[in-house]
């Protein structure tokens, strides 16, 4: 996997696996983001605004906590943007129901090819989260996942999330599929 070749992409799954935190995964652009500049032929890494470190615990769901497990991450690899977020708290960010895991969590994302995510399992092995597959982000296709196709709202949210992103820009191979 192309993950494990990336030392610095390990070096983040690493620094995650040692908060263990419960059900915790490195995701979004940090999966996304490689599987295109790949498929785009880039040899540098694209630079990403953050790194999404996402876990479910619905136990403590205080946002301070997460902040905390991000000033750990800064403490150990500086340069990392960290955003951690408790998944069992974020529906309520996002207009869902509550998550039952971040599988859940994840399948809930706007986009199919950022529906993504990957750890180390015990023997330091990269494992891969990708409950709505994993075809739309090698066939760089930007589609709304099920959740934000289901209301107008959500979808409106999906399209101003595309402009906002503009990641064509950086990706200009990619096809945004729009429905209207």
């Amino acid at each position: 996997m192309a993950i494990e070749a990336d030392p610095q992409m390990m070096a983040v799954l690493h620094a995650v696996k040692q908060l263990q935190l419960p059900d915790s995964w490195v995701a979004a652009g940090f999966v996304r983001g490689k599987v295109w500049d790949l498929q785009h032929g880039y040899t540098t890494k694209t630079e990403l605004p953050d790194v999404d470190v996402v876990y479910f615990d619905a136990e403590c769901v205080a946002e301070a906590i997460e902040k905390v497990m991000e000033h750990k991450l800064r403490e150990w690899l500086p340069d990392v943007p960290w955003s951690v977020k408790n998944q069992a708290r974020m529906h309520l960010v996002n207009g869902f129901s509550p998550y039952h895991s971040t599988e859940d969590a994840i399948a809930h994302y706007p986009e199919t090819a950022t529906a993504l995510a990957v750890r180390l399992d015990e023997r330091n092995r990269v494992e891969l989260l990708a409950p709505l597959g994993i075809d739309d982000a090698i066939q760089l296709k930007l589609r709304p996942t099920p959740s934000y196709w289901e209301t107008g709202e959500q979808y409106k949210r999906f399209k101003q999330r595309l402009t906002r992103k503009n990641w064509r820009k950086k990706w200009p191979n990619v096809e945004e599929i729009i429905v209207e």
